[in-house]
């Protein structure tokens, strides 16, 4: 049996957009593929069965490798809630669940976000090491999360977004 630990990011965005429309970019495959990793132009498989126990899963393919995340939805109330399980088996066996609450703020929403990553590591690390690498995990997480909310504040705020990331004008 792995040994591991478990860190939480949480994260938080305000978005001019209405709660259907950040919740549909989460759930709706042809939106996902536009945003979720990296952009349109290299996700190559976008799918999602939005309900209890359906599947999601995005495969991305850069310099001729592919990246697939995938996971289960655990729980659904549209527009406000998506709780799934994420995996990406080229890096490690183990499952992170992430939470998305969407509320609307006025004339806007808010997203939180939390992802408990769960960090695998070996027998004979001492709890700095275990620390540390729990550190690494997070910010590696939250910075690539970060890119992906910049993208889909884009498109969710403009519907679109260019093939490198940037807005359309």
């Amino acid at each position: 049996m792995a040994i591991t630990s478990t860190v939480t990011l949480n994260m938080a965005r305000r978005f001019n957009a209405k709660s259907e429309t950040v919740f549909e970019a989460w759930t709706n495959p042809e939106i996902m593929k536009k945003w979720l990793f990296t952009m349109e132009s290299t996700n190559k498989v976008a799918k999602s069965d939005l309900r209890i126990g359906g599947a999601w899963e995005i495969v991305d393919r850069r310099n001729g490798v592919d990246y697939q995340a995938f996971g289960e939805y655990v729980d659904i109330i549209k527009p406000n809630k998506l709780v799934f399980t994420f995996k990406m088996p080229q890096f490690s066996d183990t499952e992170d669940v992430i939470r998305v609450f969407i509320s609307p703020v006025q004339a806007m929403c808010e997203m939180t976000f939390s992802q408990e990553i769960v960090v695998p590591h070996e027998e004979i690390w001492t709890e700095e090491d275990i620390e540390r690498e729990k550190a690494e995990y997070s910010t590696q997480s939250e910075e690539g999360w970060g890119m992906m909310f910049e993208n889909l504040k884009k498109l969710v705020e403009t519907g679109a977004i260019n093939m490198d990331g940037k807005m359309n004008k």
